[in-house]
């Protein structure tokens, strides 16, 4: 060999020396069983890998350097792993979305990371939740957490007066004192929740609220390609891979929403994911998909993945401190919603019309307000005759084993700074919200179809006058009635109609009562509200018996008393017999009770809000 050929094997050999020194990539990880890194073992300056999807659906390695361990930080003896993230997280950092995302060392799993500083934080410093505590997560566990992410209970009735309960929320929650919180705290990676469909001016209104519940709204660009079946689609035994993204399914459909998180563990058939709560509601039901990310948007404030939630793959089925926990091939029942929105002309014929076809997850505080969004935002496709428009709504509730719910009302504008859009959705609501919160039984939704007329005016009338023909009459006469209504901007509105007093009625005082819905709905409503235990049945029951507010009721008013105990009406009942039921009574199942006795004589519709009431004396000889 010359001194030629052994200059250039020489060379060649020094070229592959740097080669060799180059550590291989790490192999991507896969389901199935893996080694745990014990939290005993962790270390201050381990090199570790986390691995999460920044664009598209594979995951990308991340290299983490290990800082500590917080100790105490969940809480007694629950300590978090503190890393500081290098790669293309330094320019990301931490995201929302990431949670989750599986951190190893020498190929053993470490856990997830949950947790970011605050806000404002240059350096990508992340908190590793440790896997023994997410494995810990037991799917037979129905115990549920205390200190739940859940909506309240809608405790008023929406009206022309005043916003209801979750009005009063939504006007005064304002945002969050937390929010521009610059302390250096490690707290739980939002998990983005990505409203598809949905209007910007919908999360705009609905944002204090949004925020009370804990929730970092994403808008998305579209709704999904069609109705899932919330069947786990074909392929689903192979999905949800450490690192890769999934979502909970809280809504599907032409309008969908959902929160995306990362896989930590898949062991083939049980995935764990997010390291910290999604709204910490324990066990549920709730569809769970596979994701794809469409970027990861950089930002030391709050960074975020925007994605996409595609095939449902499983079902989640625990919700806990320490992560969620879902199941492979599982189906998950949720409910089927239909919503005409329909603009109509003076003539009442249909100038335009959108449908809308969806399914919403079932949870007894989150269906309500799932509900109320949905239909919300499905009003604003339609928005002709925004400021003087009247909405009519009709809805139907069908339930398997229950009687079915039969809905009816309308809202117009007023004078207070709330939509009608919005106080229709409130009040749309707060139906679901007294059928899923009853102390009883859960009920059996089957489907759910809903029809909102927009109507080219504001149709509301207050009661403001009325007139008998005779005040002295005899039972069974019949007597002449006229009631007169003032309408917005409009011509008074008379009506008149015979009103027979009845034959058994006792001679004296009494009174002819003209009323809108409320004034009659409002002391069953109260006797309904006073029962702590009232069941499913009873609760179905008072629902149906609300009366329609574009109606006008008339009644005639009796000097004796009326009990009202769950859904029932006692009317006229003797002081000893109302004696004997009240000191009867359980404490959580009050009696309310009335002076008067109210026999409904006939309902008058209009195509208005009816507002008001007015009483007409007269005197039965």
């Amino acid at each position: 060999m010359n001194m030629r050929t052994a200059a250039i094997l020489i060379g060649i050999a020094a070229a592959a020396l740097p080669l060799a020194g180059v550590d291989a990539p790490p192999a991507r990880p896969k389901a199935g069983k893996v080694e745990i890194f014990h939290l005993s073992d962790i270390k201050p300056g381990l090199k570790a890998t986390a691995w999460t999807v920044l664009q598209g659906t594979e995951a990308e390695p991340i290299p983490v350097e290990i800082v500590g361990r917080w100790k105490n930080q969940w809480g007694p003896n629950q300590d978090i792993i503190i890393g500081k993230m290098g790669g293309k997280a330094v320019r990301t950092n931490v995201a929302g979305g990431m949670s989750g995302s599986p951190v190893y060392i020498d190929g053993k799993l470490v856990g997830a990371i949950a947790l970011r500083l605050s806000v404002f934080s240059p350096d990508a410093i992340c908190g590793i939740t440790p896997i023994e505590e997410m494995l810990e997560i037991n799917d037979l566990d129905q115990s549920r957490p205390l200190d739940a992410k859940a909506p309240a209970k809608l405790v008023a009735e929406a009206s022309q007066d005043a916003p209801n309960g979750l009005l009063g929320q939504l006007v005064a929650a304002g945002v969050s004192p937390g929010l521009l919180q610059q302390n250096p705290m490690m707290v739980p990676i939002e998990a983005p929740v990505t409203f598809s469909g949905f209007h910007e001016s919908t999360l705009r209104e609905y944002g204090p609220f949004l925020q009370q519940q804990g929730i970092t709204a994403v808008q998305s660009g579209g709704a999904g390609s069609g109705i899932h079946t919330n069947k786990p689609a074909a392929g689903w035994e192979h999905s949800l891979s450490p690192g890769e993204a999934v979502a909970g399914v809280l809504v599907d459909g032409d309008k969908s929403v959902t929160g995306l998180g990362t896989v930590t563990y898949n062991d083939g058939k049980r995935v764990l994911a997010f390291g910290h709560p999604f709204f910490n509601l324990g066990p549920i039901d709730m569809p769970m998909s596979k994701g794809e990310v469409l970027m990861t948007l950089a930002s030391q404030y709050q960074p975020n993945k925007m994605a996409n939630a595609t095939e449902i793959v499983g079902a989640l089925h625990q919700d806990r401190h320490s992560g969620i926990m879902g199941m492979l091939g599982a189906e998950s029942k949720m409910i089927p919603v239909s919503v005409k929105v329909r603009a109509l002309k003076d003539d009442a014929s249909v100038l335009r019309e959108k449908n809308f076809h969806f399914n919403v997850f079932v949870q007894q505080k989150w269906t309500p307000n799932l509900m109320m969004l949905t239909l919300a935002d499905s009003l604003s496709e339609l928005n002709e005759f925004a400021d003087e428009a009247t909405y009519r709504l009709s809805g139907q509730v069908e339930m398997n084993g229950q009687t079915n719910l039969s809905l009816s009302t309308m809202q117009t504008s007023g004078e207070l700074p709330v939509p009608a859009p919005m106080m229709l959705a409130s009040w749309w609501g707060d139906k679901f919200s007294k059928l899923y919160l009853n102390n009883v039984k859960t009920p059996d939704v089957k489907r759910v179809s809903v029809t909102v007329d927009l109507l080219p005016e504001r149709r509301i009338a207050a009661i403001e006058n009325a007139w008998v023909g005779s005040p002295d009459l005899r039972p069974g006469d019949e007597v002449p009635v006229k009631v007169f209504l003032r309408p917005y901007r409009g011509e008074t509105i008379q009506r008149e109609f015979k009103i027979r007093i009845p034959e058994g009625i006792e001679r004296g005082d009494h009174r002819i009562l003209l009323s809108d819905a409320d004034t009659v709905n409002r002391v069953q409503n109260l006797a309904g509200a006073a029962n702590r235990f009232l069941d499913l049945r009873d609760t179905v029951s008072l629902i149906n018996q609300e009366r329609s507010n574009n109606k006008l009721y008339v009644s005639l008013l009796q000097a004796s008393p009326t009990a009202y105990l769950d859904d029932k009406t006692l009317p006229s009942l003797p002081s000893s017999v109302l004696n004997v039921m009240q000191a009867g009574r359980a404490a959580n199942r009050s009696i309310v009770t009335s002076a008067e006795t109210a026999t409904e004589q006939m309902t008058l519709p209009f195509d208005y809000v009816v507002t008001g009431s007015y009483s007409l004396r007269i005197h039965v000889n």
